[in-house]
Formats: structure tokens, C-alpha cells, sequence
């Protein structure tokens, strides 16, 4: 293990020592923001700590099986155990490395998910339908909240566009690397002749901002329009100017929302999701500065990047990205994504080792 690695253990293991004292102390609930930061700071560093100890104590297994390599008498059972050891060694070893990385300061955070369609026209639509059906049985499983933010419905079914907030552990850390442009080849159920038309959608999945974050938004920066829903909702459309669009000027961002009958609300949460859009352009900025994060798997953050294609009629799913294929796409609609996700974080954090490793 690098000096420098093992310099950084052993600063986290008494930077725990100091949370837990400081956690026990009686007064440690009298301010609750300090409570709460040390408390996350303290699960983030514990599984590291631990893996650290693990890791200590192996090299104490080594230096007990190189005692037995000398005595003639258990060398045979010593060199079975040195190799034990050494295997468990290199294995800890690249486990602290991965723990050691580079924590994304949003990948707790909740995010809103934007599904828009693309090119292929009712298709498209209706395939932003299934993504949407497909990330919120992923939230699902994963036990995570779903609120629709806000709708623009397709005459067919389906979506013109889309807006979701999803909240949970972990969010943003799984669906980050969604962003992109999602390819659907299949039969529509409108084609007479069984041709597959090939369509688009694209995905925009943005860390939701915090109320204290450093995104400031000015008033004077904003345009507020207020106009009357449309689309499906009975005797309410068309009779309140309920629904909100908020431009905001410097950037030209517009939001809108309509989907809840009270404009104040309406207004709260396309205010919402103006700020994560915002912070979402900050991310990309920020990107786009790092060549190192180029390379990652997050690309360039364009939203035109065609990152997957969903091949219907060979039940294919590839992702361009990692040239990962699997034939499980039935079961990926139906929001069994953990084998994707998982595979989209260890190229990541692959690539992050190689930075490492190079710098």
C-alpha cells in the first residue's frame, strides 16, 4: 500500500475516534444541523474505517504465516496461509481504493427526471411513456418516492415531455448516468406492414438544488407568466389561470407547470425545477472544464449523445457507452435495472482509478 494511502487511513480513523466523542457528548443534540452533518459524516467514513481495520489485521496474519514459513515444521501449513493472506491483502486493498474515491457531493441528493420526445414522432411518445413506467418501477424497487411534476401528454398516449421528482438514499449516484439520448427500434401497433421504425427520447436526470444551495436565483431575472391549463382535467381547464411559465432571462431556461389546480403550488415547483436545471448546467459547465471527467462515463453530458438503443423485436438492450449487451430487455422495461446501473458505476469507477493511477 502506497504511503500516501495509508497516511490517509489513518487521518479517517481519528477523524471517527473525534465524531464519536463529539456525537456522545450530552450537548451534541443542542444544534441539530451540526447533529445531522456529523452524523453523515460519520456513515460515510465508517465502512472505510473498518475496511482499514480489516486490513491491519491481515497484515498481522502475514507477519504470523511468514514466522511459520521459517519453522521447518509448519512451513508447508505457513505457505498455505501466506497465500490466504496475500490474496486478502490485494483484495482489501482495491476495495479502500474504491471507498477512497472521489465522493460526487450529489449523489444522495434527489433529482428530476425530464423525459422529452424525440424524433419518430406518436412513437416517441409513447416511448416516453415506457421510460417513464420503466424508472418509476425502478424507484419502486428501490423504495424510492415518485411525484409527477409535470405533464405534456401526447393526442395518442404518452408524453411530449415529462417531469418527475424522484426522492430516496442514493438517487442521483443510480440514475445519473441515464442522461442522454434512448433509442427504441420496434413494430408500432399503427404499422399495417410489420416494419420497425426507429425512434428517440432523451433523458435529463438533474440533482435536485438544495433551498440553501448555491444556486441564487434572482427575482428580477425571472419572467412569470400565469395561463389556463389545457389538456385533460375535466371542468377546472380552461377556467383558472392556474398553470405557470417561468423564463428565466440570463439562460432563456423555461419552465412549466400546470398539472396542480393551485397556481401557488404550480409556481413552487417549476421554481423547483428551474433550480436544478440550473444547477444541472453548472454540472456541465464544470465538465466540460475537466478533461479527466470527458473521458468518464458521463461523456460530454450532451443531451443529443446517443447513450442506448431498445431493440424490440430481439428483445436487445445495448448500452454504446460500455458496449454492455444484455437479452433481458422485457425484464429492464419492467424496471429491473440493477445489472445496467451497476455495470455504468464500475466502468466509472474504473476509469476514476485509472485517473488515479496516471496522476
Amino acid at each position: 500500500m502506497k504511503e500516501s494511502m495509508r497516511n490517509r487511513l489513518e487521518q479517517l480513523s481519528h477523524r471517527l475516534i473525534e465524531i464519536d466523542a463529539l456525537l456522545s457528548d450530552p450537548d451534541a443534540t443542542a444544534d441539530m444541523d451540526n447533529f445531522t452533518r456529523l452524523s453523515r459524516e460519520r456513515a460515510e467514513i465508517e465502512p472505510v474505517v473498518t475496511n482499514f481495520q480489516s486490513y491491519v489485521d491481515t497484515e498481522q496474519d502475514m507477519l504470523t504465516a511468514q514466522e511459520m514459513l521459517r519453522d521447518p515444521e509448519l512451513k508447508e501449513l505457513g505457505e498455505e496461509e501466506y497465500q490466504t493472506t496475500k490474496d486478502r491483502l490485494e483484495a482489501l486493498e482495491s476495495e479502500l481504493q474504491i471507498l477512497l474515491l472521489p465522493k460526487d457531493p450529489d449523489d444522495e441528493r434527489g433529482v428530476y427526471l425530464e423525459i422529452r420526445a424525440g424524433a419518430g414522432g406518436d412513437e416517441s411518445a409513447l416511448f416516453a411513456g415506457d421510460l417513464l413506467r420503466m424508472y418509476t418501477r425502478y424507484a419502486e424497487n428501490n423504495r424510492w418516492q415518485v411525484e409527477i411534476v409535470s405533464t405534456s401528454a401526447s393526442e395518442i398516449g404518452g408524453y411530449k415531455e415529462v417531469i418527475a421528482r424522484i426522492d430516496g438514499d442514493g438517487v442521483y449516484e443510480r440514475l445519473k448516468f441515464e442522461s442522454g439520448t434512448h433509442r427504441v427500434q420496434r413494430v408500432p401497433e399503427t404499422e399495417a406492414q410489420g416494419r420497425v421504425h426507429t425512434s428517440t427520447c432523451t433523458v435529463a436526470v438533474m440533482p435536485e438544488a438544495d433551498e440553501l444551495d448555491e444556486i441564487e436565483i434572482n427575482p428580477a431575472d425571472l419572467r412569470v407568466d400565469t395561463f389556463r391549463a389545457s389538456g385533460a382535467g375535466g371542468q377546472h381547464v380552461n377556467k383558472t389561470d392556474s398553470a405557470v411559465r417561468i423564463t428565466h432571462l440570463p439562460t432563456g431556461v423555461v419552465v412549466e407547470c400546470q398539472d396542480d389546480r393551485s397556481q401557488h403550488r404550480n409556481r413552487e415547483k417549476a421554481m423547483k425545477v428551474l433550480a436544478a436545471r440550473l444547477k444541472d448546467q453548472q454540472v456541465q459547465e464544470m465538465q466540460a472544464q475537466e478533461a479527466e471527467q470527458r473521458k468518464s462515463l458521463v461523456g460530454t453530458g450532451d443531451r443529443s449523445e446517443r447513450i442506448r438503443t431498445y431493440n424490440f423485436p430481439q428483445g436487445r438492450i445495448t448500452d454504446h457507452r460500455i458496449n454492455l449487451t444484455m437479452h433481458k430487455l422485457n425484464l429492464v422495461m419492467e424496471g429491473d435495472l440493477d445489472e445496467l446501473v451497476q455495470a455504468l458505476l464500475n466502468e466509472h469507477q474504473a476509469a476514476q482509478l485509472a485517473a488515479l493511477a496516471e496522476g
